[in-house]
């Protein structure tokens, strides 16, 4: 391995960018076979795609990415797929940020380099779940990590489809180590907690950050294996659900719901904090906000 981690910056963002596209087929694919249920009478979407870039504090190239919406489609009402691979120097708040978790160096050599993929889905049909996932890489010239996992947001709990996503989750993870998801799924349970409301914004799922074992090539693989085990996951359940009928109560408990999602996004996230704090596009920064949300 070089000291700056060229080669392995590169699989790592070529990684991400492939699983994106995966994801990106996958979902304008239910889009174009939803021909039975609400919304089948409709036109299908498409993913918008837009590049991202982000600059210096002195004008020059801190890097970017695309950034991928669909929006009012007969499955999804909005989904966003994003990939980004960003550089630079961190800001001082960002600096304190990082030592307070520990990573060292941050004073004298403040460089960063970071690349992952965001995914947020918000459904058209409330029995759909709503979901996130998301992978990354982080490195500075002291440290390197992964983190990243995803977690189940429906508004009508089915059982069933907790039981599946958790159980594609583990199939995937197992291979890592028996204990891994188990501890995994713990994490996410209290990540993904809002104090506030005293409650979890969904039914969990796994989580992982600051991963660096000493072996990049193993949490790489494990990385990969998180990311490979989301479209199992969640395709089945929304092929079972989309076909569903749904009433206007049933709408109603799902724009509450998605008030839980803004909350926490804004309040608590750590990426959406990093991704406002260190200059990226604001646009792909809150591209997990769902489309209508209400409070009552």
């Amino acid at each position: 391995m070089s000291d700056d981690f060229t080669k392995e910056k590169a699989r790592a963002s070529a990684w991400f960018h492939s699983l994106r596209d995966e994801i990106v087929t996958a979902f304008e694919g239910l889009e174009q076979s939803h021909d039975t249920g609400p919304l089948s009478d409709t036109a299908p979407a498409r993913f918008e795609v837009s590049e991202t870039r982000r600059a210096s504090d002195d004008g020059s190239d801190a890097g970017g990415g695309l950034m991928s919406v669909m929006r009012q489609g007969r499955v999804f009402e909005k989904v966003g797929v994003n990939v980004s691979e960003v550089y630079g120097h961190l800001g001082q708040a960002a600096q304190k940020a990082m030592a307070a978790r520990g990573v060292p160096g941050m004073e004298s050599a403040p460089r960063f380099w970071a690349s992952g993929i965001s995914l947020v889905a918000h459904m058209q049909n409330p029995h759909c779940p709503a979901v996130h996932m998301n992978t990354r890489m982080f490195w500075t010239p002291h440290a390197w990590w992964f983190g990243g996992g995803s977690d189940l947001n429906p508004c009508i709990e089915y059982p069933e489809d907790t039981a599946h996503f958790h159980g594609q989750q583990q199939a995937h993870l197992d291979p890592h180590g028996a204990d891994l998801y188990p501890r995994l799924k713990a994490w996410a349970d209290e990540y993904f907690y809002i104090p506030h409301r005293g409650r979890a914004r969904g039914v969990g799922g796994i989580f992982m950050d600051d991963r660096n074992t000493g072996d990049w090539e193993a949490d790489f693989a494990l990385t990969q294996d998180i990311g490979r085990a989301f479209l199992p996951a969640f395709l089945p359940l929304v092929e079972r659900r989309r076909v569903q009928p749904f009433t206007d109560a049933d709408r109603d408990t799902q724009l509450i719901h998605r008030g839980l999602y803004a909350e926490y996004n804004l309040v608590y996230d750590r990426g959406t904090k990093f991704g406002l704090a260190t200059g990226h596009d604001a646009n792909a920064v809150l591209m997990s906000l769902p489309p209508l949300a209400k409070w009552v």
